[in-house]
């Protein structure tokens, strides 16, 4: 039986199309994808983000675990300051991607993928070995999203906090619509908005409140279906798709995260000797040269052979063309590299690009 966020009665009441997704029974679409995500992109939309999970590591010796567990130096978060980041296995292999906030001097809470909050816990309690308070407090949190040009206005309406000055990546505690919340400038649109934390039991009055503020600007509720569009568009990660276990973050075009120069993360021997030999597969953007949609799972090829496989791709709204993340050798990674996506028996002709697809100005 999927799990429900506490706003599962409200997406009914607005004519959602339901679905399991991690575990979960969740919006894919009210009025269509399409118009959602336009919605995102030139006004505003809301999501419920409730399956994602919070994971909070507190006490004086949590920076120390913070800084074994991820990738990124830790050290460097400042107070209020958010931080996307990923989880290793020993083997390089990534556990989960996530964003932590350090909440308090000693306290930092970790927003993970719906499909993993388990995983991540038990992995996070093993190589915590007792030295921080530990808690999973994802069924004490719902988290809504108000992302789009138009975010900030709508968001301002309904608190006293001076929203301006919240530079992206940062958070604050406050009052939105009269309730406690977490108000965090991040986001997985590619464009500006926030991401709210409040208490599960009143989610729906805080859902409510930014359908009801954001009215004028014609804010819409967004589902999952949009929320892939966008987030493909922008170039982000999904978890289980683009990155898992079997890939690292310098395959998957992270290493910017990794910082050798911390003396212990885990992972870290092991992406040093990959650093040292080189990668053999490398993560790509590829945009359609031929009419055609990339699907997840369709082979890639380069000069008659099959090198890769799309992990993620889908027809940009934005942009009118198709557009995939995917997999090939180093060899078939730069920029400007004609390939093709198999789709349904035949190959149309793709090309190497940058990421983001998407950029707004």
């Amino acid at each position: 039986m999927p799990k429900r966020t506490p706003l599962y009665e409200t997406h009914r009441a607005l004519g959602a199309r339901l679905i399991e997704f991690g575990g979960w029974e969740m919006p894919v679409q009210y009025t269509g994808i399409l118009a959602e995500h336009q919605a995102v992109r030139t006004r505003a939309g809301l999501f419920d983000l409730s399956h994602m999970g919070e994971i909070e590591v507190a006490g004086p010796r949590s920076l120390d675990v913070c800084q074994e567990l991820l990738v990124t130096d830790v050290a460097q978060v400042r107070l209020g300051q958010a931080q996307y980041s990923v989880l290793c296995d020993p083997e390089g292999g990534i556990v989960d991607d996530i964003i932590g906030y350090r909440v308090a001097e000693d306290r930092y809470l970790f927003c993970v993928n719906a499909a993993n909050i388990e995983k991540d816990y038990d992995w996070m309690s093993t190589h915590n070995r007792g030295r921080a308070d530990l808690i999973n407090r994802s069924d004490e949190y719902a988290l809504i999203a108000v992302q789009g040009p138009q975010a900030s206005p709508i968001v301002q309406r309904l608190t006293t906090l001076d929203l301006t000055h919240l530079r992206r990546y940062w958070s604050v505690s406050g009052e939105v619509a009269g309730v406690s919340a977490l108000v965090a400038r991040t986001g997985y649109t590619g464009e500006d908005g926030f991401e709210l934390f409040v208490p599960a039991q009143l989610s729906t009055a805080v859902w409510t409140a930014c359908l009801d503020a954001g009215g004028k600007e014609g804010i819409a509720p967004v589902g999952l279906g949009a929320r892939d569009t966008l987030r493909l568009e922008a170039g982000y990660l999904l978890y289980g798709n683009d990155i898992d276990a079997h890939t690292t973050p310098l395959e998957a075009g992270l290493q910017r995260l990794v910082k050798f120069a911390k003396e212990q993360f885990l992972g870290r021997e092991a992406l040093l000797r990959q650093q040292a030999i080189g990668i053999s597969q490398q993560l790509i953007g590829l945009k359609m040269v031929e009419p055609g949609i990339p699907r997840h799972g369709y082979v890639l090829w380069h000069e008659e052979r099959p090198v890769g496989r799309v992990t993620s791709g889908t027809q940009s709204p934005s942009l009118g063309m198709g557009i995939a993340l995917g997999y090939v050798p180093p060899a078939c990674a730069t920029s400007g590299t004609e390939l093709a996506v198999e789709i349904r028996n035949r190959r149309a002709r793709a090309q190497v690009v940058p990421r983001p697809f998407f950029r707004r100005d």
